[in-house]
């Protein structure tokens, strides 16, 4: 299973959050159908959200949408406290030939444009809040160096955020995924700072230590080396939609009673697809009619 750490080390001056997210992205990349390289790239935007949003209080959420100009054209993805994510890509087929070290040119594919946070309380009980917008450059599209960038200008944080996901030629094609996000808050040692930066350097691919069973507290151990750190949780994650047949029986009613009278006399139904999950609702003739029944009662 997944799972989502959060904890802290060197007397609090270090936040660390860890994710194996293997089964995620290779959900996510099962519903999108997403070529290998934007595969690349949307597992590593769908863990970095989640590291991001490790310490959300309930009834949060946090939306990462990156707008770009290359080919993949965009990549948005949501996460709860609950430890729920979701997200789409714009052109999931979209592909380039691996770069000169014969990796996925996932830089290449995102190219330039902007990366935006976007922080929401209380989103699903009714109590509206203003918004909390952050937004940066893309520097690289290497995505974990966009996501340290936001931090280290949007929010003042210095941080080192490692992202990584691993394919393969047969179903289901991610074979690991996860990342490790430290951040260094005010008051930390130089020495720390400095232990932290030669361990990163020298760290095995993580990757790889994903695939050989690593879990999130051996990630977190492979950033921080020999320094100490406390969980303050550690929680199961999945990729997961709040899409559902209610919903897309609401969004076709939102259309209004003309649309919905077309429908059911020109297509005898409806289909309805989540952008954020490719799942599909179809509506019967029945159903339609129970809609228009409503607008008159």
């Amino acid at each position: 299973m997944d799972k989502l750490l959060h904890g802290t080390a060197a007397d609090g001056t270090v936040r660390v959050m860890a994710a194996v997210t293997t089964q995620i992205v290779a959900e996510a990349v099962r519903r999108h159908q997403t070529s290998p390289t934007v595969s690349a790239a949307f597992g590593r935007v769908l863990t970095g959200t989640l590291l991001l949003g490790a310490s959300l209080k309930e009834f949060d959420r946090l939306t990462v949408k990156i707008e770009c100009k290359g080919a993949v054209g965009g990549i948005i993805s949501e996460t709860t406290a609950a430890g729920k994510v979701r997200g789409y890509v714009r052109n999931p087929q979209a592909e380039l030939p691996t770069n000169d070290n014969g990796k996925f040119n996932v830089s290449g594919i995102v190219g330039e444009g902007m990366f935006h946070v976007i922080r929401e309380s209380g989103y699903d009980i009714g109590l509206y809040r203003e918004p909390y917008y952050g937004s940066v450059p893309i520097i690289s599209g290497e995505i974990g160096e966009d996501f340290a960038y936001y931090l280290a200008k949007s929010e003042q944080i210095p941080s080192a955020v490692l992202l990584g996901v691993l394919l393969q030629k047969t179903e289901p094609f991610v074979s690991a995924a996860g990342g490790v996000m430290l951040q260094i808050m005010p008051g930390a040692n130089e020495h720390i700072v400095t232990m932290i930066e030669d361990t990163i350097r020298h760290a095995p691919q993580l990757t790889s230590f994903v695939r050989e069973g690593a879990t999130a507290q051996d990630l977190t151990q492979l950033a921080l080396g020999e320094i100490e750190y406390s969980i303050l949780e550690e929680k199961p994650i999945e990729f997961a939609c709040n899409c559902s047949p209610q919903r897309a029986v609401a969004l076709i009613g939102s259309l209004g009673k003309a649309e919905v009278e077309s429908m059911l006399r020109e297509d005898k139904g409806a289909l309805m697809t989540c952008g954020f999950c490719n799942e599909h609702y179809r509506l019967g003739e029945r159903q339609l009619q129970e809609i228009l029944d409503s607008f008159d009662s």
